[in-house]
């Protein structure tokens, strides 16, 4: 089960990054791409080899989510993400964040901006494990920081304030869904 658990998460992985037709790098992961993913304290440095990955363990482990580890660490969300949850979390690709406003990650990851960066966050998570099949057309879910975002479904396209779900990968603490856009709290 853990096997097949792993392969089903590097294939989803290998699949999303593969899709784009992006550059490795753009200006904004470069900006904010951590010199190294290397955690400095708390539950996220626990090394388990024997469990499914958790939410932060998968998303360390994605090349196409490198902006995102970068902006969970500016945020110093990274022991959230190893708490037993479930949460569900909606994370947006490098390709999603490259197409924010030029300067808008390097701005949010600034120490100053940590509490806005912090709730933009919060609004991609939601307590509970809701995998893709019980997102509903016009369901509305409260998200962690208070807002709210739409479920949308097109036949076999699911989607959360108008980004697509990509990928749905499960994780020891909950599911992650893939998307295609960052969104951005009103």
């Amino acid at each position: 089960m853990k096997l097949n658990a792993i392969f089903l998460l590097a294939a989803v992985f290998a699949l999303v990054s593969c899709s784009s037709n992006q550059p490795a790098a753009t200006t904004a992961e470069a900006a904010t791409e951590p010199e190294s993913l290397e955690l400095t304290g708390g539950q996220a440095t626990v090394v388990d080899a024997e469990s499914d990955p958790n939410i932060l363990q998968v998303a360390l482990g994605s090349e196409a989510h490198t902006t995102l580890v970068a902006a969970v660490q500016a945020a110093e969300y990274e022991n959230a993400l190893v708490n037993a949850g479930p949460f569900t979390v909606f994370a947006p690709t490098n390709d999603a964040f490259a197409e924010l406003p030029p300067g808008t990650v390097e701005e949010l990851v600034k120490p100053e901006n940590k509490l806005k960066l912090q709730d933009i966050l919060e609004y991609h998570v939601y307590i509970g494990s809701l995998k893709a099949d019980v997102l509903t057309d016009g369901r509305v879910l409260g998200m962690a920081n208070g807002g709210k975002v739409t479920c949308g479904v097109d036949g076999d396209v699911v989607t959360i304030n108008g980004a697509k779900i990509a990928a749905s990968v499960p994780t020891s603490n909950g599911i992650v869904h893939i998307i295609d856009k960052v969104l951005l709290p009103e």
